[in-house]
């Protein structure tokens, strides 16, 4: 599952090096200076703005941008889109777009939210890499692109307690929230490096059955299956409701135990409209970050809020310990960690989820280095 040395993301492929059978993934906070130095030069025509936010170069080419009458967001019930419950919940997005029209719709899935995307329907979402990045491939660079990262870690395998160990999941059934998904992909790929065959045959065959979060906890509950690989709070809930204990924790599989778990997408004809207020809801998805920073010690508002946002998005209130608990595996982030993506595409095309494919021009950092000059430095956002 790990990558000894990351590529360039303007040329990366996903057969441009080899694969270890196993080990941690050999990325690096120096490298996010070539990655977005890359992303820089290529985007060199395009990085000027003008007071009034509108990209130089779209009008140079003779583009007509403005603010949208309305922006529609997707985001999940998951922890793992706290900065996104924040945002709605605290109206850091709605402050900041103005007099755009917001509306916020909740979805169970990456996969999902994507769909509607690519449909039209939706104009930015809350999502994991995998789908981005299988979304951007499929249509050619045509469809999104990753303006922000939202979250780090907070994904877990846990599996039940019968579970002896990774020698030990031959004919066992497992859940992840949908194929193609990020963990679904995590999932997929880790399991095949040990010699499983997924959805196969023969004796170390195992089956992956997507669903919902909520529905793996229950049907692990019930012996129905036997493990999952899951965002936050399911695989704490799981361990703390269901008995069961954690094989691996992804952080574990990347350097420093940093990777994307959530990013900020846009729909591409849409960022190509409409930057001013893609430029607004990137700032309050900061402004989100920084409150999530700002309450880390105090339990009591964060779980308040935390918990007042996900019964909003269908999804039960948590005990404020398995959420603090929870929260433990999260880190809160506006960068998009642009150095971990030849990984996850090669994951992907390993995994059956993805084609090999460029990934040039998929993170757009234009919207962060506005916020952050730095950014544009490799500092930490």
């Amino acid at each position: 599952m790990g990558r000894q040395q990351p590529l360039d993301l303007a040329t990366v492929t996903a057969g441009d090096s080899g694969r270890p059978a196993a080990g941690r993934r050999r990325l690096g906070w120096p490298l996010v200076l070539t990655a977005l130095a890359v992303l820089g030069i290529l985007t060199a025509t395009a990085t000027g703005l003008r007071a009034d936010g509108t990209f130089e170069a779209w009008e140079q080419a003779g583009v007509e941008t403005s603010e949208a009458a309305e922006l529609r967001l997707g985001y999940f019930g998951n922890l793992t889109h706290a900065p996104a419950l924040v945002g709605t919940a605290e109206g850091f997005f709605a402050q900041e777009v103005g007099d755009t029209e917001l509306s916020a719709q909740v979805f169970g899935s990456g996969p999902t939210a994507v769909e509607a995307m690519n449909a039209g329907t939706l104009d930015a979402a809350f999502v994991g890499p995998s789908p981005a990045i299988n979304s951007y491939v499929q249509s050619g660079g045509e469809s999104l692109a990753v303006v922000a990262g939202a979250a780090s870690g907070g994904a877990q395998f846990v599996v039940a307690g019968d579970v002896a160990g990774e020698d030990d999941l031959a004919g066992r059934t497992l859940a992840t929230p949908d194929f193609g998904g990020t963990q679904d992909v995590a999932l997929r790929t880790w399991l095949a490096e040990r010699g499983y065959a997924v959805d196969g045959d023969g004796e170390r065959s195992v089956a992956i059955t997507p669903m919902p979060n909520g529905q793996a906890l229950q049907m692990l509950r019930q012996g129905q299956i036997d493990g999952g690989w899951l965002p936050q709070p399911w695989a704490t809930r799981a361990v703390q409701e269901e008995g069961a204990t954690v094989l691996v924790d992804e952080r574990d599989l990347w350097e420093d135990g940093r990777f994307p778990t959530t990013v900020l997408v846009v729909r591409r004809d849409y960022l190509e409209r409409h930057p001013e207020t893609v430029q607004q809801l990137v700032r309050g998805l900061e402004r989100s970050v920084a409150w999530l920073d700002a309450h880390e010690d105090d339990p009591v508002e964060l779980a308040g809020t935390l918990n007042a946002a996900l019964v909003e998005a269908g999804t039960e209130p948590l005990p404020q310990s398995t959420l603090i608990d929870a929260l433990g595996a999260l880190e809160w982030t506006v960068d998009p960690l642009t150095e971990t993506y030849p990984a996850l595409l090669a994951d992907g095309v390993a995994a059956g989820t993805t084609q090999d494919a460029s990934l040039e021009g998929l993170v757009d950092t234009r919207f962060l280095e506005r916020l952050r000059p730095s950014a544009a430095e490799g500092a930490d956002l």
